[in-house]
């Protein structure tokens, strides 16, 4: 039977404690996630590959993006779902949630293992990767050996990636952390190993990758037969409509962030390329170094989601059972955080950007450094905006408002950043020859400018409709 009294405390405990009881552990999880690409690239970095090994990592990156849109929307749907209806006493459908979501991920997978390895070259190819010439070495071998041994992975990957979030919903946000760290520290330990000390180069870092993407599976499975708040079992895998559709509605958002990701992805590195060939950096050099760059901000990031991730499940509870006092201090605590970590990261950014660098491997190139510098300091020099609109959007997500948190994702990165993206090293280009690729650099901030005054917005209405709607008392018939 399912306890439907397992998650009462998150109506009654004080929020600072709950917070902090629920985003440390998430905080590390999705660190230590990152730590998985992360490591790959110091480790490869540091190799003979050099700045080399990096980009190809770095193109085979927003391939790996696109995996975790689907199992992050199933996951954070199912683990949104499941809040909400625990503060609802909802205890029919919470289950069915779970189950559809892994469903569902799982299909996605299938579909995704077969499109990616009968479309791999070209796929490469549109994501930067260069074939060697005369004069210069290119980046396509060495991706699709790290490749083909990644994406073989997919569905451990996927399924331990889905329930990260529903375990932390279940009130186990420990086990939710363990689970990521042990593959994690198995991913660290081997990566030296393989690297340097068999000789196997990306491909000993892509195998340290997926062993630890195994460790982190087994234990997710062991967790299911352990559940708290709820049990699945046959009818749960079975098509709910409701429980479907609610799912995907919330984890919208979470879908449409990381395929975000790989649309910036694809367009920078495009305009990287394109532009950076013009100019003194070559093609390799800019995309090398966003694909570091894009590691320092998903550690960033990462920090912020975790924040908010781990308030998800007080926020949903507290939503759920309409206690909306302490939705409005949950996030006033977490707004805090956010901007906490959106000013520190940026000093950092703008004051050590050399030893933030470097830490991915010193080529000794001064043009590579050079540019580097650039990019760090212009590309993030907005973060605290993009770490306060990242928020709101998983902020509306976690409430089960999926029109707001979609906007909230959209507005940043397509409806912004992409344009500018596009139009900017154009007139840099035309005023400059040779500086089309630092007006690639600029879209980020002005991106993030614009997306902070939109979530500004947002939030802004929507706590004065729901202090409206207290007022009022027109708390009945609400709907995930």
């Amino acid at each position: 039977m399912q306890n439907t009294h397992e998650n009462e405390f998150l109506g009654k405990e004080k929020i600072a404690k709950l917070l902090i009881k629920f985003s440390i552990p998430c905080i590390l999880s999705l660190l230590i996630t990152a730590l998985y690409n992360i490591v790959d690239q110091i480790f490869i970095g540091n190799s003979e590959l050099g700045y080399i090994g990096n980009a190809a990592t770095g193109i085979v990156f927003p391939l790996i993006i696109i995996t975790h849109a689907f199992a992050w929307c199933c996951g954070d749907g199912a683990a949104a779902y499941l809040s909400i209806c625990q503060g609802k006493g909802d205890t029919e459908n919470s289950h069915k949630g779970v189950g559809n979501g892994v469903s569902f991920t799982m299909l996605c997978c299938a579909v995704i293992m077969v499109v990616f390895f009968s479309c791999k070259k070209p796929l490469l190819m549109l994501f930067g990767a260069t074939e060697t010439t005369a004069t210069e070495i290119g980046t396509l071998n060495l991706a699709i050996e790290y490749f083909d041994i990644v994406i073989a992975a997919l569905p451990i990957y996927m399924f331990a990636n889905c329930l990260n979030g529903v375990i932390r919903a279940d009130g186990s946000p420990a086990y939710s952390m363990f689970t990521a760290a042990a593959g994690a520290i198995v991913n660290i330990i081997l990566d030296p190993i393989f690297i340097f000390g068999c000789d196997w180069g990306i491909k000993g870092a892509a195998w340290a990758t997926v062993i630890g993407q195994a460790v982190s599976f087994v234990l997710t499975l062991i967790y299911l037969f352990k559940t708290k708040t709820f049990k699945l079992r046959l009818s749960s895998f079975k098509p709910s409509k409701v429980a479907f559709i609610s799912v995907m509605k919330i984890g919208a958002s979470t879908f449409i962030t990381q395929m975000s990701i790989v649309i910036i992805s694809l367009v920078c590195n495009v305009m990287l390329a394109k532009y950076g060939a013009m100019s003194k950096y070559g093609a390799n050099i800019p995309i090398s170094v966003i694909s570091i760059e894009t590691k320092v901000f998903t550690v960033i990031i990462n920090i912020v989601v975790g924040i908010i991730l781990g308030g998800q499940p007080i926020l949903g509870y507290n939503y759920g059972a309409r206690n909306y006092d302490r939705v409005r201090e949950t996030y006033k605590l977490i707004f805090i955080a956010t901007f906490a970590v959106g000013l520190i990261s940026t000093l950092l950014i703008e004051v050590f950007p050399h030893l933030i660098v470097g830490i991915f491997g010193s080529t000794g190139d001064a043009l590579y450094m050079e540019f580097a510098v650039k990019t760090f300091r212009i590309f993030l020099m907005l973060v605290t905006f993009t770490c306060f609109a990242k928020m709101t959007s998983i902020f509306f997500q976690a409430l089960g408002q999926p029109v707001r948190a979609t906007v909230a994702s959209l507005i940043r990165d397509i409806i912004c950043f992409i344009p500018l993206v596009i139009v900017l090293p154009t007139i840099f280009e035309n005023d400059t020859v040779g500086t089309g690729v630092i007006g690639v650099l600029f879209a980020a901030p002005i991106a993030d400018f614009i997306a902070m005054i939109i979530s500004t917005v947002l939030t802004i209405s929507f706590f004065k409709k729901l202090k409206k709607e207290e007022k009022t008392q027109s708390l009945g018939n609400y709907e995930v």
